[in-house]
């Protein structure tokens, strides 16, 4: 008998509204499981990435429960959460080299020197940065390097989950790929659960296991890409799904 998949994410009917009266979420559940690799996708002004921070602690719902390893993690601040997210604008220190950024989160920590050096090496080799590379100011490096530096140091303090908000957003269609691939790599290697927004279709066909649709705050799909992709149940799902298709034709020519 196969082993039953652990669910390590549970948002229990999340609602978000702003001061302004704008209800962003509407009742949001959704189910995570671990080692999983899930894309949230949707129009924009959907609530994917209000979604997102509210997992990464950055934003708190007006109403229901975010459940990490069943426990309710609502109140719990973004550093002694075991997520880290890697953000669209890189977010790196300016002042710091390519090295001290990725140990960052180490030394916030306390981890010991060694550790640090260890970690920070093994990391860098996981996601193609070379010592040389170890030793610049980030400013040195292109886009698609400090985005490599950007999970690096995301992976560097072994989170349980990585979230990326649009972290391929400001990069080509090529090194958007390779990033893309490269987080598929990691989630399969290290077994970090993955959740990403992304429209980038045919990298979420390849490396992505599941999706989940939102659409004017609600969750209106979600399951298997393959089973989603090629028959969304939901008219909001069909129209996403065939627009999202539409944009990628042009991409892929750029990438070919």
């Amino acid at each position: 008998m196969a082993e039953e998949k652990k669910k390590i994410i549970q948002f229990k009917n999340i609602v978000k509204s702003f001061e302004d009266g704008q209800v962003v979420l509407k009742g949001v559940s959704l189910d995570i499981y671990e080692n999983e690799f899930v894309t949230l996708l949707g129009p924009s002004g959907c609530g994917k990435t209000t979604l997102l921070r509210i997992l990464g602690g950055f934003l708190q719902p007006s109403e229901g429960k975010v459940l990490f390893d069943g426990e309710d993690i609502v109140s719990v601040p973004p550093y002694k959460r075991e997520i880290n997210t890697v953000f669209q604008k890189y977010a790196l220190f300016p002042h710091m080299n390519v090295y001290d950024n990725i140990a960052f989160g180490l030394r916030v920590k306390k981890a010991k020197k060694d550790e640090i050096d260890r970690k920070v090496r093994e990391i860098a080799r996981k996601v193609d940065l070379s010592d040389e590379q170890l030793k610049k100011a980030v400013s040195q490096l292109s886009g698609g390097q400090q985005q490599r530096v950007a999970i690096a140091r995301a992976l560097a303090t072994n989170p349980k989950v990585l979230l990326c908000d649009e972290a391929t957003s400001a990069l080509d269609p090529k090194t958007t790929r390779q990033i893309l691939e490269l987080i598929g790599d990691i989630n399969k290697k290290l077994g970090i659960t993955v959740v990403i927004i992304t429209h980038q279709m045919s990298v979420v066909k390849s490396v992505c296991n599941h999706v989940a649709i939102l659409d004017d705050g609600e969750v209106v799909e979600d399951g298997l890409v393959s089973t989603v992709f090629s028959a969304p149940k939901s008219a909001a799902a069909r129209h996403l799904v065939l627009s999202l298709i539409h944009i990628s034709e042009p991409t892929r020519q750029a990438e070919i």
